[in-house]
């Protein structure tokens, strides 16, 4: 519990209302990086995301061990596979509730209507509620299981059958993402009487250990611990509030001050002061991460009418093999990242340890773009992330030493930014040229960095490089469809090869994770995904 201090201080920053529970009340406030675009998590796939909405108010019928990578059951307590690898039948959990909010009473428990609400929503674009909000589910889509999964079905109200058209060895981890998050049919019934349908996107019901309670973009969230939660010995918070903090410097600060007990994303500069502060704790790991520069290939960038020149490969190993990398890594990741060469994590299994990185060489990149025909002088774009994420802490810092060494190869970069939502929007739609940009892994499995990131089916949605090889895509989806490790690890490695020749993409770094906290805050685990759960969570003394 807080000490009473702090309570008042807390109150004045506009994190708490003048709340009647404030003296006797467990809360836990966390310092977060960035503004969610919604609550609605099958529509995003970045952690900020998933950590105001999947994390906080979401179950999904499989889930992943806190802090690990195991999968466990979630709303279904058991499944069985056919065998042929087509039919998961899930059976499920009886008893949980959904939230109950001033604008949303459930009669009824969790049940079979749900599943399939949550499902066919991103299948079918037919459906009245799709219609009547249309939008898109990318992470879904670029995972092909809009198309792989051909139906689900209701067997009764607690068994729901999923039917698939070939084998996806990945199918449970996948439907423990947050993407998969349940959502509730009988108030997405209400909102579409009320012809209120956005609202599932804004006012967000789920079965998860928080209730939402308010939200104020660029400033905080605020969720109360639901107190009817399946798994009750995980609810150890009254109040969980998310101060939205987009400056590093101003995170650690108010962490000092105790006004948040949890942050993340510490600059590595900060590092030595943080592990030495007595009233701090820090825990480490090494991240299942990678940052990178992606490349868009399209010969004509949306919004443009001139000729793209990244679209040619020799532009981009000019590019590529003009990037210090061992300086970046040093002056961004101070220590704290380790040169990456592929396309994922060398504690992914399959990864190809054969592959190597082009030589660092800027006079050979100079005669790659003579032969290109690329003039000294042209100007192409470098997007650079507004944020912090776990795989990159400096994103400007990186652009200016990339906009330094392509300056070297007789390019003129304009660096250029947006806001993190809008980042993430307009370079789904095309509009990046290079940018800078990084992944944590999100279920253990390789497709989840070889196809989400680079397959054909993600164009529209991760795939921030718009690159599409039907070789490589058809290596990748025959993986996909085979349960034998070791004939997925060789597919994998052939389109790692692939991967590497065509650079649609320059690896930059996988980073260690650091996570500091109050000393105070007990049994949080960090996510080897990235994310931030506070499920089983306390305050002490």
């Amino acid at each position: 519990m807080f000490k009473k201090a702090v309570l008042p201080l807390l109150v004045s920053a506009g994190l708490l209302a003048s709340a009647p529970f404030a003296q006797a009340a467990t809360n836990l406030v966390f310092c977060s990086e960035g503004s969610p675009a919604g609550f609605d998590p099958g529509q995003y796939t970045t952690g900020t995301d998933f950590d105001a909405s999947a994390e906080t108010l979401y179950n999904r019928l499989s889930q992943f061990e806190r802090g690990g990578t195991a999968v466990i059951p979630g709303l279904a307590t058991s499944w069985d596979i056919s065998d042929d690898g087509l039919t998961y039948t899930f059976h499920l959990r009886e008893g949980v509730k959904f939230h109950t909010t001033p604008y949303f009473t459930p009669t009824r428990t969790f049940n079979a209507d749900d599943v399939l609400f949550t499902f066919n929503r991103m299948i079918d674009k037919d459906m009245p509620f799709r219609k009547a909000y249309p939008t898109e589910f990318p992470y879904f889509t670029d995972m092909g299981m809009d198309t792989n999964i051909t139906k689900v079905e209701k067997v009764d109200d607690k068994t729901v059958k999923f039917t698939l058209k070939t084998v996806d060895a990945a199918f449970i981890q996948n439907l423990a993402m947050s993407f998969a998050s349940i959502q509730s049919a009988e108030y997405a019934d209400k909102l579409l009487k009320e012809g209120k349908a956005s609202d599932i996107n804004q006012k967000p019901i789920g079965t998860g250990p928080f209730v939402f309670k308010s939200y104020q973009k660029d400033s905080n969230i605020r969720y109360t611990g639901n107190k009817d939660y399946w798994k009750p010995e995980d609810v150890k918070i009254d109040n969980l509030i998310f101060a939205i903090t987009t400056d590093p410097s101003v995170r650690i600060q108010k962490l000092k001050k105790n006004e948040c007990q949890v942050t993340l994303f510490p600059r590595p500069a900060d590092l030595k002061a943080l592990k030495e502060d007595k009233t701090l704790k820090m825990p480490e790991q090494a991240g299942f991460n990678l940052g990178y520069i992606a490349y868009n290939v399209m010969p004509v960038l949306k919004g443009r009418t001139d000729a793209n020149p990244l679209a040619d490969l020799k532009v981009r190993q000019a590019l590529d093999m003009a990037v210090n990398k061992p300086q970046i890594i040093d002056s961004v990741y101070q220590g704290a990242g380790q040169l990456a060469v592929n396309a994922m994590p060398p504690t992914q299994w399959s990864y190809d340890t054969t592959i190597k990185d082009a030589k660092y060489d800027p006079e050979k990149a100079k005669e790659l773009l003579k032969e290109a025909g690329i003039k000294e002088g042209t100007q192409i774009t470098l997007w650079a992330m507004p944020v912090q994420r776990p795989y990159n802490p400096n994103a400007k810092l990186m652009a200016e030493m990339l906009q330094s060494d392509w300056a070297k190869i007789g390019l003129k970069v304009n660096i250029v930014s947006y806001e993190w939502g809008e980042y993430i929007k307009r370079s789904k739609g095309g509009e990046n040229q290079a940018m800078i940009i990084g992944w944590s892994g999100d279920n253990g499995d390789p497709d989840n960095w070889l196809g989400t990131l680079f397959g054909c089916d993600a164009m529209n949605g991760n795939n921030f490089s718009k690159w599409c090889d039907k070789p490589y895509d058809a290596l990748i989806k025959q993986a996909k469809a085979t349960s034998d490790v070791a004939k997925r690890t060789e597919l994998y490695k052939q389109a790692q090869h692939i991967l590497k020749d065509a650079v649609p993409m320059t690896p930059i770094a996988h980073s260690t994770v650091f996570q500091p906290m109050r000393a105070n805050v007990q049994d949080f685990k960090i996510s080897p995904f990235g994310l931030n759960s506070f499920y089983g969570v306390s305050i002490g003394k």
